[in-house]
């Protein structure tokens, strides 16, 4: 009688590279941080510069917006663990509220929580298998959709969806989110990448690798 052998293949182990390791949780700890500390610059640019926009066209203002949730594509595509967007959004927004803002607790928690699982919604459809420039920015135009709506119905009162400012406003909201949540949070990967600060992690080695 034949012998079986028992030996059985060795395949890469999805469900383990998608564990958190202590590095990936102190990685996105400080990548937290650093986008909290970036929102709260930002509050004071935007109400700065958004009276101005304003005034040119109603709505044009929300080009800036992608400012406010690029994290959490950018932490999906550095980090490339389920539940990066979350984690680093809920260390920013808590992050942002030490240094403090005109915004309710509760309103930047939950905005930071929505926004996240949208981020999420494009790689967690690849089963978080693919980390590319394509799913980078359908995660951020995801992101641009959920806040230009969520906006609508919190912060714009009597601003309805189909009239000229609400069209604006989500046009200029997608455009944002594409083009910063997007693409700029993809080149800001990239320009980390390069400088080997990546390295002990896949998203580095594989930049380095095509280097």
């Amino acid at each position: 009688m034949g012998t079986i052998d028992e030996k059985q293949p060795s395949y890469p182990t999805h469900y383990g590279r998608l564990r958190w390791r202590p590095v990936d949780i102190a990685l996105g700890a400080a990548l937290g941080v650093t986008c909290g500390v970036f929102f709260w610059g930002f509050n004071f640019a935007y109400a700065a510069l958004s009276p101005l926009l304003r005034a040119i066209l109603p709505g044009i203002a929300s080009l800036l917006h992608g400012f406010w949730y690029f994290s959490g594509p950018l932490a999906l595509i550095i980090i490339r663990k389920p539940g990066a967007a979350l984690y680093v959004n809920l260390v920013g927004s808590c992050t942002e509220m030490l240094f403090g803002n005109n915004y309710s607790f509760g309103f930047v928690f939950a905005s930071a929580l929505i926004q996240a699982l949208f981020s999420e919604l494009p790689f967690l459809l690849s089963r978080y298998r693919r980390f590319n420039l394509f799913l980078c920015v359908t995660s951020g135009g995801l992101t641009a959709l959920e806040y230009g709506l969520y906006a609508l119905f919190f912060q714009f009162q009597g601003v309805a969806l189909l009239s000229p400012r609400g069209i604006i406003h989500m046009i200029c909201e997608i455009i944002s989110g594409i083009c910063i949540a997007g693409i700029m949070s993809w080149y800001l990967y990239t320009a980390l990448a390069k400088t080997g600060a990546l390295d002990r992690f896949a998203s580095g080695r594989e930049r380095r690798g095509e280097a």
